[in-house]
């Protein structure tokens, strides 16, 4: 078995059925002289025999990491795990088609006591040191070990507490470092094999956790919503860290180089300063937008949205970017065609020929497994003020009965019930419940989070980011003021406007006449003068 290199200069691109898309466009980047982390790759034929226990491919995978750290040391002039300049990085999942948030990646790896002492010395900033810590300790946790996260989530919600803080973002360094000194001593019982204070150990349990995520039920369920079950399994990518969790003037977040939503040629930014990826992809906060990026950074901000469309020129389609700053510093992290609505897929093919991009046929193609009925612009009548305003996540109407997890959504879905899902935020682990509900709300999150892809992906509504929603988990309801929405009420979700109502409203139905009538000339043209009709059910 081969490692695949990314960033040491050379112009050989891998394929994605080698190295997942994640990876092949992470080459391509690279190749572009883009600024991107220096990173090396476990390939996918690895991944069935790992998750087999094959113990040829036992070998491969800890002398692929072993030659692929070494790469690593190299290209950035660190040394994993040490006490003075210590490397750490990120363990991601990649197969060959873009399956987002539904395999498992883990962050920090290499963040060992020594390790943080080595962060300190480096950077001169312990808050970052000890956050990094803490992090790794949760996710290792969890996605590694398979524990129930409840609690170190407790643990921190009671230092928050102690502390009179808002949230983990204002713990300073000696809070954290008492969080990661009480979090260790909760799993000082799972460290059967030394992982707390040996970062080769945390490399090769972290890479064969991302191929083992290949199997989990939310990654089956996604394969089969979008027929992707013949794919053989996912690539490991390991890069170098860079740290959005630095500072004011560092951060993370998603960009869009066309909204995904309704196809608008305007970019989409969401970031959150002095965090890390996972804190904006997660859904389980609400970032801020491209305006507060060039506030805070207008030389950052400038550079993105430049790189945005040198990557949209590049791949002729529109990009979904993730970044980190690093103070001060943009890193571009992965890219990936863009999740879309079906109208926002329309209007975008039909943009990028007018544009030159891509040819009429292209677009044709690209267009031709669009369901035409799924196109139909709805808006919503409203009647009154809405019961609560969000985050237009994606575009749409749907009224339904509310549920509040996934087995409900299926249970009234299965009975001929549209269905609302209301979550306080959204995991991928709710694949089931957006495939059964006709609309998606959540009180905190944003339209860069996982979930949010996943909705416009199927064509669903979605309104996130609802501060005016309590979702009470325990009782299986939620409130909006004094109005309390049980399981079965029916409510209006407006995902062009952001809004949620309560109740059922009046939708009404537009066709997108003018993208559609484009598409029917370049197929007659296409068809040499033969006039080909779309056929779809009249609008309501």
């Amino acid at each position: 078995m081969t490692i695949v290199r990314i960033g040491d200069g050379r112009r050989e691109l891998p394929g994605a059925e080698e190295v997942g898309a994640k990876a092949a466009n992470l080459a391509r980047m690279a190749a572009l002289d883009l600024p991107v982390p220096a990173a090396f790759v476990l390939p996918v034929q690895l991944c069935a025999d790992v998750v087999a226990g094959k113990s040829h491919a036992t070998r491969q995978l800890a002398d692929g990491l072993k030659e692929g750290i070494a790469y690593l040391e190299r290209a950035t002039g660190r040394t994993f795990g040490c006490s003075r300049n210590p490397l750490l990085v990120s363990v991601r999942s990649g197969a060959a088609r873009s399956m987002p948030g539904m395999l498992d990646t883990v962050l920090n790896v290499g963040c060992t006591s020594r390790a943080v002492r080595g962060l300190v010395r480096a950077t001169g900033r312990p808050r970052l040191a000890w956050d990094c810590r803490r992090r790794l300790l949760e996710s290792y946790a969890e996605t590694v070990l398979g524990m129930d996260p409840a609690p170190l989530a407790e643990r921190l919600s009671q230092l928050i507490a102690a502390e009179d803080v808002a949230n983990e973002r204002e713990l300073d360094s000696e809070a954290l470092e008492r969080l990661a000194l009480d979090e260790r001593r909760l799993l000082e019982d799972s460290d059967d094999d030394g992982w707390l204070e040996d970062a080769a150990v945390q490399l090769e349990r972290s890479a064969r956790a991302v191929y083992r995520s290949w199997t989990s039920e939310r990654a089956r369920t996604y394969r089969r919503l979008q027929g992707l079950e013949h794919l053989q399994g996912t690539a490991v990518t390991v890069q170098a860290m860079v740290f959005g969790n630095g500072g004011t003037s560092s951060g993370a977040g998603v960009a869009f180089s066309r909204d995904p939503s309704t196809g608008n040629d305007a970019p989409v930014i969401d970031v959150l300063f002095d965090s890390q990826g996972e804190d904006v992809v997660s859904g389980r906060r609400t970032p801020q937008t491209e305006a507060a990026l060039s506030r805070a950074l207008p030389d950052v901000a400038q550079q993105l949205r430049a790189t945005l469309k040198r990557l949209e020129g590049e791949f002729r389609e529109v990009q979904d970017v993730e970044f980190t700053i690093e103070e001060g510093r943009l890193w571009i992290l992965q890219t990936r065609a863009a999740k879309r609505t079906p109208r926002a897929a329309l209007r975008i093919a039909v943009d990028l020929v007018h544009e030159g991009l891509i040819t009429p046929q292209q677009a044709l193609d690209r267009t031709e497994s669009l369901d035409l009925d799924a196109l139909n612009e709805t808006s919503f009548v409203a009647s009154g003020p809405a019961a609560a305003v969000g985050v237009a996540a994606s575009g749409g109407v749907a009224t339904g009965r509310a549920a509040f997890d996934s087995i409900a959504a299926e249970r009234l879905a299965a009975a001929g019930d549209s269905v609302i899902l209301i979550r306080h935020d959204t995991s991928t682990a709710d694949i089931a419940g957006f495939a059964a509900a006709s609309g998606i709300v959540t009180a905190v999150g944003a339209r860069t989070a996982h979930a949010s892809l996943v909705a416009r992906q199927m064509g669903k509504p979605c309104v996130v980011g609802c501060a005016a929603i309590r979702v009470d988990r325990d009782a299986l309801q939620a409130r909006i003021g004094e109005d309390i929405i049980a399981p079965g009420d029916w409510i209006t979700v407006d995902g062009n406007a952001g809004c949620v109502y309560l109740g059922r409203g009046d939708i009404v139905v537009q066709r997108p006449e003018a993208e559609i009538a484009q598409l029917s000339a370049w197929r007659q043209s296409r068809d040499g003068g033969v006039e080909v009709r779309i056929a779809s059910a009249p609008a309501a």
